[in-house]
């Protein structure tokens, strides 16, 4: 059987229709940002006498909507008709990297923004190619013809061809080196709310994921993994576990102990027949409240600058009105609904996985170096992902580099190496806690006049192939992120940062460090106005008058949510609304939260009116959709998530005690869009940062409290 990649290799002629490959120049604006990376072929698009249009996607779909976004792109210039387009995955290799990362990843918010214009120089080249084969065909020149839906015509001689009867004679022709793209005034595709592609595979059930995937004679692997991060077997007794019907065998990984059997659940039992003692006596244990104690005495301390502005000590040392304020966020996991899981098989001296990845060189790095083989001698199957916000992400490779050490051991047999939720919940990547103590103060007139900002945290950045050009001179950009980019004009700023390395394995999650610095701007610019006798929307148009992006999104959302009109009273209730604008990845997102509190602290967030500035609009229920994901997913930290360490071990385990929102607490969602024609930016991650500032500053308008910890604690708002 012929595989996709192989296919890809070669343009194809005569009745199996037209594929290309195209080597698509990078825009200047990406090859300033990334002058070492090499662009290579990224956009595949193939045309079938059938008249099927497939684009293959190359970046991860994990409920972002990137199977019909991008297609989209490829249809509009292509002039296709959208009833004949169809998505598939792209394999992994070089020839699908991100332009940017230079691997195969999905991440950042960037599938949209990198990939634009390659996109549409793919659909432009393809129509090119097809209207020069429908010219040569007539003997007419180029200039003569047009496209419609799929067709080539000709309008003086009244003839018309289809891109599937012309597919043969252009996959013949050259590839031209340049191509004139669309007028986006005259998109029809671009820009309009668009229906899923992948919709009724996810609601009928053929949607594959991960544990979707079976394979003949596969069986099924559970490894037991060391409480303590960093820890190691010190004995092993398994021979119950071995004895156990349907267990095949007991196998010692680098990571731990693997029990492969059967089925998922044969494996788990006897997983918990294995008698293991650990030694952990030489590593770190971890305890949370004495990690934040020990960061908060380091944001006492002065740290490397990583913005300075002014002299904001000095400025704040003769200013009377100023706050001082210490804020504490927790550990968080990502928590995504489908269990961690991969497919592996290694035999005739490769190895194939199976698996739901947003970081598929990573993945094809980590098997080749574990199995000692070439890279390409690794063949990655990506699967729809359940859930990625990172986690799927991983630096270090770790649920596959695990699929592979056991598949390794059973040769040929297919293995998948399930994580229960504890597992991941206990064992795997959070995002790291952070403290940040800031003291900022107003002049005589009201208005912001110096900040002076400490961050302590853990570098989600050292240790990877990133650290060379992400942590600087002790400081890591995407923990300050957010704080040292500050939009607001602030005359006096000074944000420094601690680099801390507590035995936590940490990642990236959703929004990355935007999910602390934004809370921290918000919340602390809301007590500026307060202290100052602002109104915190009129203030931040005066502080933001020089970002049109901002002023767009405040004048929106204040005017959806009636900011100036008071809310309507509930009896036995306190409420309040509380407003908050934050940039990230390109993106403006501002979100006027409405919360109700019971007089037991209670917080229901019952409103939440979100606007939205991400450039030119390409499926506008995309990004309606990725708010109100984003949404869902900041109140859920802000209202529950933590990850407590004890004793180097961490308490929570599942949904039980790391509960996620439920329907019965989903706010009423509002989300609106500003029109553009700049270059699109992320949606996936810009929505998360906001909620939990808006929902904060809200319950200080209701309350008179400030919340500087999370997540919220209910008993501290007790009327």
């Amino acid at each position: 059987m012929t595989s996709r990649r192989d296919f890809l290799k070669t343009a194809t002629a005569g009745s199996a229709g037209l594929a290309l490959a195209f080597s698509l120049p990078m825009g200047s604006r990406l090859a300033r940002a990334t002058t070492a990376i090499t662009f290579e072929p990224n956009a595949f698009l193939r045309i079938g006498i059938d008249e099927m249009i497939t684009v293959v996607v190359k970046h991860s779909e994990m409920g972002q909507g990137v199977f019909t976004s991008l297609p989209m792109i490829v249809a509009e210039e292509l002039d296709a008709s959208w009833s004949k387009i169809k998505f598939e995955m792209a394999p992994a290799g070089a020839a699908y990297n991100h332009s940017t990362f230079g691997a195969q990843i999905t991440g950042g918010s960037t599938s949209i923004s990198t990939a634009y214009e390659q996109m549409r120089n793919a659909g432009a080249t393809a129509r090119a190619m097809l209207v020069t084969a429908a010219a040569s065909k007539w003997g007419v020149s180029t200039e003569t013809c047009r496209t419609s839906e799929g067709f080539v015509f000709h309008d003086a001689s009244a003839k018309k061809a289809s891109y599937g009867s012309l597919a043969g004679a252009a996959g013949s022709l050259a590839v031209p080196e340049k191509v004139t793209l669309k007028d986006p005034a005259n998109f029809k595709i671009i820009g309009k709310e668009t229906p899923r592609l992948d919709s009724r595979a996810k609601t009928d059930g053929s949607a594959q994921f991960g544990l979707d995937v079976h394979l003949p004679g596969m069986l099924t692997a559970v490894v037991a993994r060391p409480p303590v991060f960093g820890g190691s077997v010190k004995s092993l007794d398994s021979s119950k576990a071995e004895a156990f019907k349907g267990v095949h065998k007991v196998v010692r990984i680098k990571t731990g102990v693997a029990v492969v059997a059967t089925d998922f659940w044969t494996a788990k039992t006897a997983r918990d027949l294995l008698e293991i003692i650990w030694d952990d006596s030489n590593v770190e244990k971890t305890d949370s409240v004495a990690l934040a104690k020990s960061y908060a005495e380091l944001a006492d301390k002065a740290g490397a600058v990583a913005k300075s502005v002014g002299d904001a000590e000095a400025v704040l040392k003769g200013t009377a009105s100023q706050v001082e304020a210490t804020y504490v966020f927790p550990f968080l996991a990502h928590a995504a609904m489908e269990p961690l899981n991969c497919v592996a098989q290694v035999k005739d001296g490769g190895c194939e996985l199976w698996l739901g990845t947003q970081f598929q060189t990573g993945d094809m790095m980590a098997a080749a170096g574990i199995l000692g083989i070439t890279p390409d001698k690794v063949k990655i199957n990506t699967t729809m992902l359940g859930g990625g916000f990172g986690r799927r992400a991983n630096k270090d490779a770790d649920f596959s580099a695990e699929a592979v050490m056991v598949a390794a051991a059973m040769t040929p047999t297919p293995v998948r190496t399930v994580w229960t939720r504890e597992d991941d919940m206990r064992g795997g990547y959070y995002r790291p806690m952070y403290v940040h103590k800031v003291t900022a103060g107003v002049d005589a007139a009201g208005n912001p006049s110096a900040w002076h900002q400490r961050i302590v945290g853990q570098s989600i950045m050292s240790g990877t192939a990133f650290e060379a050009f992400m942590v600087k001179d002790g400081v890591d950009v995407t923990s300050v992120e957010g704080a040292s980019d500050m939009p607001y004009t602030l005359p006096n700023l000074q944000v420094e940062y601690h680099l801390t390395n507590p035995n936590v394995p940490s990642l990236w999650w959703r929004s990355v460090g935007h999910t602390h610095t934004a809370f921290v701007a918000e919340t602390m610019l809301d007590e500026l106005c307060h202290l100052g006798g602002k109104d915190p929307l009129d203030q931040r148009l005066a502080l933001l008058a020089e970002h049109p992006r901002h002023l767009a999104v405040l004048k929106l959302v204040a005017e959806k949510a009636k900011w100036h009109q008071p809310l309507a009273k509930k009896r036995g209730v306190r409420r309040g609304r509380g407003l908050a604008v934050h940039e990230s990845f390109g993106s403006v997102v501002a979100q006027v939260a409405e919360v109700s509190l019971s007089n037991d602290g209670k917080v229901k967030v019952d409103r939440v009116v979100c606007a939205v500035h991400c450039g030119r609009l390409i499926n506008p229920l995309t990004v309606e959709a990725q708010m109100q994901g984003a949404i869902v997913f900041g109140l859920s930290a802000a209202l529950h998530g933590q990850i407590n360490m004890k004793d180097g071990r961490v308490v929570e385990s599942n949904f039980t005690d790391y509960p996620v929102l439920r329907m019965s607490q989903m706010p009423v969602v509002e989300v609106h869009l500003v029109a553009s024609t700049d270059a699109p930016t992320g949606v996936g991650e810009p929505g998360t940062p906001p909620i939990a500032p808006a929902v904060c500053n809200a319950i200080f308008q209701a309350t008179g409290k400030r919340v500087r910890t999370l997540p919220i604690d209910t008993s501290s708002l007790k009327a």
